[in-house]
């Protein structure tokens, strides 16, 4: 038994097929059918049941990635202490679709020239799908909405606050935001997005009920509607030079004016806290130069 082995055992649970688990760890899906056939060998129990397609694990498949993730997250903090203050090494980060075309772009070009020993890998992902892969180790942190909770084990840093506006086709003459949700078909953010369910408390709190004709979570798709005239919506007002299509009328959404909380999760004593660290630092930055 090895750390690769139980590196790759635990990518199976979280990914649910061997053949995702190769693409997340660098293997083919070959060789990871032969770390967890060795990985079985040498403990003398089945860890996952081959007559389902995909595999599936059993029970005592689970209980063995359970303690893999206890083994892994100390062996991740033995190795964090020994660098000191480094951020070398390399930071499984997610990140929602806004700020991944938002701010994060300028970010990670001045980390690469700040920090050329510290690589990065990125996901996309809403707020809570990421939270849960923080929380199972599978990233070592994630850019979100802040959520109204924070789980248990998890730790939250707060960088900017992003208002929420409605926007409207080009030549919308300003109005409220509720005569421009009336008088428009509703382009609705994902209702499973925490910026999503901010909106719709909103809505709900102010009695607006808008004639919701689509559901989407990519902020760009949205924007491109609304521009097209098919209708508008209410999303969060990026901290970057032109957060929107050029003509699109942008109407501050609640009263008073509702806003968003970006954040970094991380899991509590994570032994990639001083990448974290370098990210957050120069997340706030960022957002202090172009407020």
């Amino acid at each position: 038994m090895d750390l690769r082995q139980l590196r790759t055992l635990v990518a199976i649970v979280d990914h649910r097929s061997f053949a995702a688990a190769g693409e997340a760890v660098g293997l083919t899906q070959s060789a990871v059918s032969l770390q967890v056939k060795a990985l079985e060998e040498s403990l003398g129990v089945s860890l996952f049941d081959r007559t389902k397609r995909p595999p599936e694990p059993t029970l005592e498949g689970r209980r063995m990635a359970d303690r893999a993730r206890e083994i892994l997250a100390l062996a991740d903090q033995m190795t964090g202490g020994r660098r000191g203050d480094s951020t070398e090494g390399v930071l499984e980060l997610g990140a929602v679709p806004t700020v991944i075309t938002g701010v994060l772009p300028p970010v990670l070009a001045k980390l690469k020239a700040d920090q050329p020993s510290l690589r990065i890998r990125l996901t996309s992902g809403l707020s809570h799908e990421l939270e849960q892969r923080v929380v199972s180790g599978e990233l070592d942190a994630a850019i979100g909405t802040m959520p109204d909770r924070v789980k248990p084990g998890l730790s939250i840093h707060s960088f900017a606050d992003e208002p929420l506006v409605v926007i409207a086709p080009p030549g919308t003459e300003a109005a409220s935001d509720e005569v421009v949700l009336s008088a428009y078909p509703y382009i609705r953010f994902r209702r499973h997005a925490w910026a999503g369910q901010l909106i719709d408390l909103e809505l709900s709190r102010r009695g607006i009920a808008p004639d919701s004709v689509m559901d989407i979570d990519q902020f760009e798709g949205i924007a491109a509607l609304v521009a097209a005239g098919l209708g508008a919506s209410v999303v969060p007002q990026r901290p970057i030079p032109h957060p929107f299509p050029e003509g699109v009328v942008a109407i501050p959404f609640g009263k008073p004016q509702v806003s968003r909380t970006l954040a970094i999760l991380e899991r509590a004593n994570n032994p990639r806290a001083l990448q974290v660290k370098a990210v957050l630092e120069t997340l706030v930055a960022e957002c202090a130069s172009l407020s």
